[in-house]
């Protein structure tokens, strides 16, 4: 993964109850931090990129709300890079290959994602807590 969230100059922290209002809430509170910092909702990057975010964010909401009733995203961009991350407090670790590789099998959102991501010439991960109890889907893409 080529790009760290804490080395981009723009951050913004959210975190929202999971349920299913989170999703637009998520949205929404991207696109007013992109405009805030200067990059365009009009960039062929955004909506690609905020349609990611909605993904992960709903597949929190739909599959990890059980055992995380919260729901964290992490937005951040720099000059060329805009990236998520999605952070859930629930132990199921998927496979993003997997996501790719098998069309048709459930995979839904996440097929979505990887599909876009790798479209915009980004990287997604999992990357799972410390303590093995949570995880954080990230995606990362360039913008310019």
């Amino acid at each position: 993964m080529g790009t760290r969230l804490e080395a981009l100059p723009h951050r913004h922290v959210l975190t929202l109850p999971a349920t299913p209002s989170a999703v637009r809430t998520a949205r929404e509170t991207a696109e007013r931090a992109l405009a805030g910092w200067g990059i365009s909702l009009r960039h062929p990057t955004v909506g690609p990129a905020l349609l990611i975010l909605s993904e992960l964010v709903t597949n929190s909401v739909r599959h990890a709300a059980a055992l995380s009733p919260q729901v964290t995203v992490i937005y951040a961009a720099g000059a060329d890079c805009l990236a998520f991350a999605v952070h859930d407090r629930h132990p199921h670790q998927p496979s993003l290959n997997a996501s790719v590789t098998d069309t048709g099998t459930g995979a839904g959102g996440l097929a979505t994602v990887m599909e876009l991501t790798l479209g915009l010439g980004g990287t997604a991960v999992v990357r799972a807590d410390v303590d093995g109890k949570g995880r954080s889907p990230f995606h990362s893409d360039r913008t310019g």
